[in-house]
């Protein structure tokens, strides 16, 4: 007879599978290098990231934040399930000179030890992490006391959460106990997470703002080939033309609806950028 325990093992262990294979299908790189370079810049200065600090970037992908990490001097370890993404990121790395580490792991059980970062970063990473308590309680027990913590993630409201409320009819359902990634990008939701073991915390709702695409088409299909949570939502419907017809045409009016662009296609993305310390008397959490 299998234990309750193990069948829930073997169930993680089926879903980040799941996630891995998302990511690795597509080219997130390519989609992290053409429409979201700034964001890693900006999250390592809003957390005054310098030499010296030991910076641990959580769901780093290829290293949109860890790679500008590096280039402060300080020592930087580069986390994901996925690493197929990593390949992208070394030649990056080495393309710009800088050394970083390289880590597979997940961001509901971080292969670190307590308290063992200075900095503690993710943009827009952890928050499709599915357990969300999970995943803010990993942020906390690695960042030293009094160290900082800074995220970066997608507002509901804003534009990438409504692509992916638009997705949701069309997507099989979620696994049992996985929360939409979007919460992340509301800040009574993250504080919530975080709870009491945090102090100094700053929010500001920010846009980038994206002018890649000519047309809201070029933008839905681009999407479509390229970004690991767009691309099995269309792999269900292969055998359904009509409704993947039609989640075309929403993408492409939900871009349509947002555009602000004359000639081309200009759309603001709303996020969240969130900073905060440890307090220096957080008793670690269980594992």
């Amino acid at each position: 007879m299998t234990s309750t325990t193990g069948t829930a093992v073997d169930a993680d262990r089926a879903l980040k599978a799941r996630h891995r294979s998302m990511w690795a299908s597509g080219d997130y790189p390519r989609l992290a290098a053409d429409l979201l370079p700034e964001l890693g810049d900006l999250l390592v200065g809003a957390c005054g990231v310098t030499s010296g600090d030991r910076v641990l970037d959580v769901a780093a992908g290829s290293g949109n934040v860890a790679i500008p990490a590096a280039r402060t001097g300080a020592s930087v370890v580069a986390c994901d399930l996925t690493p197929e993404l990593f390949d992208a990121g070394r030649a990056r790395a080495a393309a710009e000179g800088v050394e970083l580490e390289w880590r597979e792991g997940d961001a509901e059980a971080l292969p670190f030890a307590d308290d063992e970062f200075d900095v503690v970063l993710s943009c827009v990473g952890v928050m499709f992490a599915p357990h969300h308590q999970a995943a803010a309680d990993e942020l906390v027990r690695v960042c030293r006391p009094g160290g900082r913590i800074g995220l970066i993630n997608w507002t509901p409201e804003g534009f990438i959460g409504q692509m992916f409320a638009t997705m949701k009819p069309y997507a099989p359902p979620p696994p049992p106990g996985a929360s939409p990634p979007p919460l992340w990008g509301r800040a009574d939701h993250v504080l919530e997470l975080l709870g009491d073991r945090v102090a100094d915390v700053t929010t500001e709702r920010r846009n980038l703002t994206v002018d890649h695409f000519d047309r809201p088409e070029d933008f839905r299909d681009y999407f479509k080939a390229v970004y690991g949570p767009t691309i099995p939502v269309y792999k269900s419907l292969v055998d359904q033309p009509e409704r993947a017809a039609a989640l075309d045409a929403e993408l492409a009016e939900l871009v349509r609806s947002r555009d602000r662009g004359q000639g081309s296609t200009v759309v603001d993305w709303e996020y969240l950028l969130l900073t905060a310390t440890k307090k220096r008397d957080t008793v670690p959490s269980p594992r």
